[in-house]
């Protein structure tokens, strides 16, 4: 199988990056994804039976995709062919499969891994399914979005997805272990500068061992301290694509962390959407939501904190309009809750859609005109302010619907004298024979 240094057409004296230099030569060698790669690994059992299902590779850049897909046809005895969905289109598809009917014929087998696979449309897409059902080819596809939005179902139903993990701080430390012995010698790091770099890498290996050509190039005679780090290294921006499940992601973990009355998580959720560059309008739209959906008549404030931070933000702009969105988010994550409201709105539009068109009773219907008079609008009406109690107890359902009970405070916050409030009505209802 041609190595992919020289299917570049570039010579093995030709200098190479330390992260190609250090790629792993086994499936043993591959860090962070035990999970599928260890002896009990779905995808180990696959490259040691030389037996393989086409697949989804998912997970973020640097976490080996196509280390692995390469690795699985050597293991297991596949011919390994390459393609990227952003550099090839139909003819480079039909070429591929053309070539893969060919070795079949000679008795190979075929692994055709495609790169950013959810970059080809849905024709294209289907274009796969003739050659993998036949077994001209065992697709291997990489991609770093979610298979399920981004994938036709007919191509997902013929492929098991398999979901790669972010790297983790052990596995990133056993990459630079491996640098520092191919190199033979010690990134010049103190260990707290070490660490920085670490978490500067966001789980991706190959820009971690990137930083890590980066110091060794500079070869500095000591030590660098984290500030140091930081003149000589540039921090990337963390991954977000804000038309894309990490987008939704992100303002789930946000929405539930304020619902769950934890403001230090709902603080950091907001602060990765908006270094991640969300638009603050659109979290401040979120924000108003929760406090009607989440915290209702618990509190309130929550409602006016959230439309006074918006229109704070349209004053301020970046970067001091987002405090005010932190601190409409802080007041909602420590504010009683209450989703009472919401409930409530649900079943009086159930009730509304079951019911269709009935009329308001007619003590309760205008009465502009005498002939509306003479034909009983208005006739019975009690004005509340004026009884005894401050409370008529009438009926205000139409005719011949009984009573339903949609809001029911759950007793937290300024809920509680609601609820009280709303006992003693109903208790003065049933004395005045209301239903």
């Amino acid at each position: 199988m041609t190595d992919l240094f020289q299917a570049a057409g570039l010579t093995p004296e030709a200098p190479r990056p330390l992260a190609d230099r250090l790629r792993p030569q086994s499936l043993d060698e591959v860090v962070g994804q035990e999970h599928l790669l260890g002896p009990e690994g779905p995808i180990r059992r696959m490259a040691k039976a030389r037996r393989l299902s086409s697949m989804i590779l998912w997970g973020p850049p640097g976490t080996g995709k196509t280390t692995i897909a390469r690795l699985l046809a050597k293991e297991a005895g596949y011919e390994f062919q390459q393609l990227s969905a952003v550099f090839s289109g139909v003819a480079d598809l039909k070429k591929a499969f053309e070539t893969a009917r060919g070795r079949r014929l000679a008795g190979q087998t075929t692994l055709l891994f495609v790169d950013e696979i959810h970059r080809f449309n849905r024709a294209q897409q289907d274009g796969f399914l003739p050659f993998v059902e036949e077994g001209t080819v065992t697709l291997v596809g990489a991609t770093t979005e979610n298979p399920s939005f981004e994938l036709n179902g007919a191509l997902l139903s013929r492929c098991q997805v398999f979901v790669l993990r972010r790297l983790d701080e052990e596995a990133l430390e056993r990459l630079l272990a491996k640098a520092e012995a191919h190199e033979k010698r010690a990134l010049p790091l103190t260990p707290e500068a070490r660490g920085a770099m670490i978490a500067m890498a966001d789980g991706d290996g190959r820009y971690a061992l990137t930083l890590a050509e980066t110091l060794f190039n500079i070869a500095s005679p000591r030590p660098l301290s984290t500030a140091e780090l930081a003149q000589v290294l540039q921090r990337r921006s963390p991954a977000y694509d804000k038309d894309r499940e990490e987008h939704y992601n992100l303002i789930s973990a946000l929405h539930k962390s304020v619902r769950g009355s934890d403001p230090d998580a709902a603080l950091y959720w907001l602060a990765r959407m908006l270094e991640g560059g969300e638009d603050p309008l659109y979290i401040a739209r979120r924000l108003t939501r929760m406090a009607s959906e989440d915290i209702g008549e618990a509190d309130p404030m929550s409602l006016m904190l959230c439309i006074a931070a918006k229109d704070a933000y349209d004053f301020l702009g970046s970067p001091e309009g987002e405090l005010a969105l932190a601190q409409a988010c802080v007041h909602m994550a420590c504010a009683p809750k209450s989703n009472a409201v919401y409930v409530a709105y649900g079943g009086a539009a159930r009730m509304a859609r079951e019911t269709g068109s009935l009329i308001p009773p007619a003590h309760i219907r205008n009465a502009p005109t005498r002939l509306m008079k003479t034909l009983g609008y208005g006739k019975g009406y009690q004005y509340d302010p004026e009884t005894a109690e401050g409370f008529s107890g009438q009926n205000y359902f139409p005719d011949g619907v009984g009573r339903r009970v949609f809001y029911a405070p759950k007793g937290e916050g300024a809920e509680a004298r609601i609820k009280e409030r709303l006992e003693r009505w109903a208790a003065l209802r049933e004395g005045k024979g209301g239903s």
